[in-house]
């Protein structure tokens, strides 16, 4: 990649020096993965969770024997959609940009039952925990971007599990500061499970 190549992958928030990747020998590959799926999914593109390597699945308590991962071009390669909820830190309106979670999982070949139950875990370790049901009916997304810019490690991403509070009554009535009790950010990991 030559120099106007990177000053244009870095200003357009593109995953540098990365190429969508669909069904890669896993996470030795070249672009770092940033989202694991994991439990009843049928695809995997990886091994066991690794105790050397996956330092933070380890110390989090989780354990599976294949997963999916994605990288940012991976997820970018899926259809994205904009939402504009109004976030808790500004109590102001904002552009969250990703794929829909329902297409992140459908990707890794996750059972679509209603009755199964998602864990979203977070880097801090945060992992609320929802129905495939309710995860569609609200229609999450796995936000990559917030007001056209990519989310940050130290911010609230790379990854954010979101949904658009003020479009459903149950949660618009709620303070905004009590609206995202099921949205980590700094998403990393996705277990899908029978409820």
């Amino acid at each position: 990649m030559d120099k106007r190549q990177f000053l244009l992958a870095t200003a357009l928030g593109a995953p540098m020096f990365c190429t969508a990747t669909r069904a890669r020998a896993g996470p030795r590959a070249s672009c770092p993965v940033v989202l694991t799926v994991s439990g009843m999914i049928v695809r995997n593109n990886r091994g066991p969770l690794d105790k050397v390597v996956d330092q933070l699945m380890s110390r989090h308590n989780l354990q599976f024997d294949s997963a999916f991962s994605f990288d940012l071009a991976a997820l970018a390669a899926l259809r994205q959609v904009t939402i504009k909820p109004t976030l808790e830190y500004d109590a102001k309106p904002h552009d969250l940009r990703g794929p829909l979670l329902s297409d992140v999982l459908k990707s890794a070949g996750a059972s679509t039952a209603s009755q199964m139950s998602l864990s979203l875990r977070a880097i801090d370790g945060y992992a609320p925990v929802m129905t495939m049901a309710e995860m569609e009916a609200r229609r999450f997304i796995v936000a990559t971007h917030i007001d056209g810019r990519p989310l940050a490690i130290g911010g609230l991403g790379p990854l954010w599990g979101i949904y658009d509070a003020d479009r459903y009554p149950e949660s618009a009535s709620k303070p905004v500061n009590e609206r995202f009790a099921q949205c980590p950010w700094g998403l990393y990991h996705i277990g899908v499970q029978p409820a």
